[in-house]
């Protein structure tokens, strides 16, 4: 059973920057992995914001954040990073990572079996 905490949420001033973080236990990391952040604000559906595959670092980017936010990880830490920059009111909501096996549906919540417990991100206009 994998376990994943994130850290790292909290509130900021628009325009502001944020990084989260995601460590994951329980599990040796293969070449199919990918590790995703989601994000549901309230009485939202829970929305796509970034991936990365484990193995060689390629990503995917929900279009609402590409060229703010950046996906990074550290496989020495088994921890994933997002990192969130130019941040909008808009941005507010609790961001979920999450582990999964299907690259190829990287951007869909099916993609994945382990899910975090969520960070508050708040963003102040």
């Amino acid at each position: 059973q994998v376990q994943l905490v994130e850290s790292g949420g909290g509130l900021v001033q628009a325009g502001g920057s944020l990084r989260l973080s995601c460590t994951a236990s329980g599990r040796t990391y293969s070449f199919y992995y990918v590790m995703g952040w989601f994000r549901q604000a309230p009485v939202q559906p829970r929305e796509f914001v970034a991936a990365i595959r484990w193995s060689c670092g390629s990503t995917y980017y929900g279009d609402s954040v590409k060229d703010r936010f950046t996906i990074s990880r550290d496989n020495a830490k088994n921890t994933v990073y997002l990192h969130m920059n130019s941040l909008k009111p808009e941005d507010t909501a609790v961001y979920y990572c999450a582990d999964g096996s299907k690259w190829a549906i990287a951007t869909s919540e099916r993609a994945y079996d382990s899910w975090g417990q969520g960070t508050q991100v708040t963003v102040s206009s």
